[in-house]
C-alpha cells in the first residue's frame, strides 16, 4: 500500500476536490470528464488509493484530537495555537485546524462517493474487482464519519454526487441517524465485500477485519453492547488469525515490518517518497542533541505532545511498555549504552518513543498511525463482555493485554471494578495512540476528568468551522454547536 500511494498521479485527486476550499465552494466534477476516467479496474483501484491520500493528510493532525484533548498529554510550546486551544480548551470556529479538518473529510467522503456511483453503473468484465473496490470505499466513507461525528457531532450527510447547491441546502444529520443510517451500514456491506488479507504491494489496504473492528468499535461508542460484544469475538476466531506480538516494543520498532499479526489497520506513510511520509517523529521530539543524533532524525523537533505528569504517575513498576511509552523528568536513556542525557526540564520534561525512527527531512518519517490493531480489540472485546454482565468472561481478553506487559492478571471483579481497570489498560496500551479522548467521552468520563483544566459541559465536539457556517448561512439547518455561538 505504500508504494502503490508513491506512484499514484495525483492529477485525479486535485480534479476531484481541493483541500483549499470550503467543502461546498469547490468547483463540481465534469460528468464527461470522471465518465472517462472510470473505465477499468485500475482507474478504479486508483480512485480507491486517491481516497486513503485523504485519510493520509488528516491523521497527521489525528493526535490533536484523539490524545491532546486528554488528560494523558499536553502541549509544551505556547506558540502553536492551534494545539494550544486544543489542549486548553480554548479553540474557537475560525482556527485552521477545523476548518482543515472538516475539508479532509469531506474530501475523503466526496472520493468515496464518487467510486460508489460510478461503481453502480461499471461493466463487471471490465471492471472484476468491483466489489472489492465498493468496499473499500464503503469502509472509508464509514471511517470518515465515524471520525466527525466524534470530534464535531452533528454533521451534512452527503452520499451520491449532489450539487453544490444541492449540499448548500442540506441539514446537518443527528449523530444517531448518521450511525444508523450510514456508518454501521457502509461498515456491515464492508465486511461481506472486502477480502481477508492483502499481499505484495496491496498490504495496508482495508481488509474483513479492519472492518470489523471499526464496527465493534461504533457499535461500543453507541452503546450497542450485544453487537459490539459479537462483532469483536469474532475477530478473535478463525478464519482471522490476529495474536498480540510477544514484545510490545516491536510494534513501534520500525526497522521491522509493520504489518505483522496485531496489525489491523493503519494510515500508511512511507519515507523518501516526497510528501508520503508522516510528521510524527518530527513533531512529537524535544531539543535532545543526543537524541536526534542517535536515531539520525533531521529537520527539527516540535515538543508537541507530551504525556502529563498525572499519566506518567500511575504507571505500575515492571509494566514492559512504560519506555517505549514515555521518558519523562527531563532526561533520556541511550538505548544502546543505558547513560542517561539529562536536558533542561524546562524545555521538554516527558515526550513519548513510539514514533522514533530515523528521519533525513523533516517530517517525512515512515511512521504509521495505528487506527486500530488487535490488543484494542480484546480491550474493547473484554468492555463489552463485561457491559453485558459477563465480567468473568472480559477477564481473559483484558488479562491477555496484561500478560504481555509483564503484569499480574487479573481475578474475581465486580463489573464496575472491572469497568475501571479496563478503562485504565486502555491508557497504557494504547497511549499516543489517538483513543483517550474519545475513551472518555465514550464512557462519560471526560468533565470529570477534564473540568479542572477548562473543558465545560457542552466540550464534548468541537466547534463547527464558522467558514462553513458563513457558506451555509442559514443557522435552522447548519447551526452552530451549542456554547460556542
Amino acid at each position: 500500500m505504500k508504494h502503490i500511494l508513491s506512484i499514484i498521479v495525483m492529477t485525479l485527486l486535485i480534479a476531484m476536490s481541493s483541500c483549499k476550499k470550503s467543502f461546498i465552494e469547490k468547483d463540481p466534477v465534469s460528468a464527461a470528464t470522471t465518465d472517462a476516467v472510470y473505465k477499468t479496474d485500475k482507474d478504479f483501484k486508483d480512485a480507491v488509493v486517491g481516497t486513503y491520500q485523504a485519510f493520509k493528510v488528516q491523521y497527521a493532525n489525528m493526535w490533536q484530537f484523539g490524545d491532546l484533548r486528554g488528560d494523558d498529554a499536553f502541549i509544551q510550546i505556547s506558540n502553536q495555537p492551534s494545539s494550544t486551544g486544543v489542549d486548553v480548551f480554548s479553540i474557537n470556529s475560525s482556527d485552521i485546524l477545523l476548518r482543515n479538518t472538516w475539508a479532509n473529510y469531506y474530501i475523503a467522503i466526496n472520493r468515496a462517493n464518487m467510486v460508489i456511483t460510478k461503481l453502480e453503473t461499471a461493466d463487471g468484465g471490465l471492471v472484476p474487482n468491483k466489489d472489492i473496490y465498493m468496499g473499500e470505499a464503503k469502509f472509508l466513507r464509514a471511517l470518515a464519519y465515524f471520525d466527525m461525528v466524534r470530534i464535531f457531532g452533528d454533521v451534512q450527510l452527503i452520499t451520491g454526487l449532489p450539487s453544490v447547491e444541492q449540499i448548500a441546502t442540506t441539514p446537518r444529520s443527528p449523530v444517531a441517524t448518521v450511525y444508523n443510517d450510514l456508518i454501521i451500514k457502509d461498515l456491515q456491506e464492508a465486511v461481506t465485500k472486502l477480502p481477508l488479507t492483502w499481499s505484495g504491494v496491496d498490504v495496508g489496504r482495508a481488509t474483513r477485519g479492519a472492518a470489523k473492528a471499526i464496527l465493534g468499535k461504533a457499535y461500543l461508542t453507541v452503546k450497542d453492547f450485544a453487537n459490539a460484544e459479537t462483532s469483536l469475538r469474532e475477530l478473535t476466531a478463525a478464519p482471522y488469525s490476529y495474536t498480540l506480538l510477544a514484545n510490545y516494543n516491536d510494534l513501534f520498532d520500525y526497522s521491522k515490518d509493520e504489518h505483522h499479526r496485531e496489525y489491523i489497520f493503519d494510515i500508511e506513510y512511507e519515507s523518501g517518497g516526497g510528501d508520503l511520509g508522516s510528521n510524527f517523529t518530527n513533531a512529537f521530539l524535544p531539543n535532545v542533541p543526543a537524541l536526534l543524533d542517535y536515531y539520525s532524525i533531521r529537520g527539527g523537533f516540535g515538543e508537541s505532545l507530551s504525556p502529563t505528569q498525572k499519566f506518567i504517575a500511575l504507571w505500575q513498576a515492571g509494566d514492559k511498555r512504560k519506555e517505549v511509552t514515555f521518558q519523562c523528568c527531563g532526561s533520556w536513556k541511550n538505548p544502546t549504552t543505558g547513560a542517561v542525557v539529562n536536558f533542561i526540564p524546562t524545555t521538554s520534561q516527558s515526550f513519548t518513543q513510539k514514533y522514533i525512527t530515523a528521519v533525513a527531512i523533516l517530517n517525512d518519517s515512515k511512521a504509521n498511525w495505528k487506527v486500530v490493531r488487535y490488543a484494542d480489540v480484546l480491550l474493547m472485546y473484554a468492555e463489552a463482555l463485561n457491559e453485558n454482565g459477563k465480567t468473568e468472561l472480559a477477564l481473559g481478553p483484558l488479562n491477555q493485554v496484561r500478560v504481555r506487559a509483564g503484569l499480574p492478571v487479573y481475578a474475581n471483579l465486580t463489573q464496575t471494578v472491572a469497568r475501571d481497570n479496563i478503562a485504565l489498560e486502555r491508557r497504557f496500551e494504547l497511549a499516543f495512540e489517538g483513543h483517550r479522548w474519545f475513551d472518555l467521552v465514550r464512557t462519560g468520563k471526560a468533565l470529570t476528568e477534564l473540568s479542572a483544566v477548562g473543558m465545560q459541559p457542552y466540550m464534548t465536539v468541537f466547534p463547527v468551522p464558522l467558514s462553513e457556517i458563513k457558506v451555509i448561512n442559514n443557522p435552522s439547518i447548519f447551526p452552530q454547536n451549542p456554547g460556542y455561538n
